[in-house]
């Protein structure tokens, strides 16, 4: 082959190559979403009336497509939060976004707003610090693991239970009880809660124990935190808890300072 035939054979290699990118380099100058042109749309766990409404999307509000085509008259859209759904094409007008540019809407990044709309239920799993006056021994502080089932009725709003452990040398004491958490921000990413609940406490010392006494106490729990949530209805909570613990004829208070994952389903 002649000097001048590979030039030519090169710069058809070139050509052919940049032919071949350019839609590639196009739809990365460019990012598709869909704005929504009714009141209200309920957006489905999938393509299907049949499949369950996890999110309503107002009038004006944008979402990101995902780049892959729906079924039939469906189409796969990115929830704030992060996961996929389906909306119903009639619903929606696609259109095209430069990224960069002023006031443009963005895809989602790490962090998104808590799954609470659309969500049945969460469980966070939580460790920590268990502080609580002992009489003789002054101020104790323990070890802590906490477990907190939830029931979500409204995206503000969510009924719990909990059950913890504060594990010590000297035996074991196990909190319990249900309430409350009020949740003040639930479109942001860090969002402020408030809980309040009742239950007891039972301790369970080893025979040798010196600091504790068998006994079960009422409680009153209040207390408040932070829900941190990111992309995947991945959350991580932190929250600290005065507990108001009482027999017939006394009471003390005890804290819990913890913070842990959890998920919302």
């Amino acid at each position: 082959m002649t000097r001048a035939a590979a030039r030519w054979c090169a710069r058809l290699w070139i050509a052919a190559t940049l032919l071949w990118l350019r839609p590639a380099l196009a739809e990365e100058e460019t990012q598709a979403f869909a704005r929504v042109v009714v009141d209200s749309a309920e957006l489905r766990s999938g393509p299907g009336v049949s499949f369950r409404v996890i999110y309503s999307a107002e009038r004006g509000e944008t979402l990101a497509l995902d780049g892959r085509p729906g079924t039939g008259d469906w189409l796969r859209v990115i929830l704030p939060d992060g996961r996929v759904a389906y909306a119903l094409a009639d619903e929606v007008q696609p259109f095209a976004v430069t990224p960069g540019t002023e006031g443009a809407p963005t895809r989602p990044g790490i962090f998104a707003p808590p799954p609470l709309q659309g969500s049945r239920g969460g469980l966070s799993i939580m460790g920590g610090v268990f502080i609580t006056p002992v009489t003789g021994f002054g101020t104790q502080y323990y070890g802590y693991l906490e477990a907190r089932p939830q029931v979500v009725v409204h995206p503000t709003i969510t009924l719990d239970g909990y059950a913890g452990a504060a594990l010590t040398s000297d035996g074991t004491q196990i909190l319990y009880g249900g309430g409350a958490s009020v949740y003040f921000a639930p479109s942001w990413a860090i969002c402020p809660f408030l809980s309040i609940g009742v239950g007891g406490l039972s301790i369970f010392p080893n025979a040798d124990s010196f600091i504790h006494t068998q006994e079960n106490l009422g409680m009153a729990r209040a207390g408040g935190g932070l829900l941190v949530a990111f992309r995947g209805r991945i959350l991580f909570r932190l929250e600290a808890s005065n507990l108001t613990l009482f027999t017939s004829d006394s009471y003390k208070n005890a804290q819990t300072i913890a913070g842990g994952p959890g998920v919302y389903f």
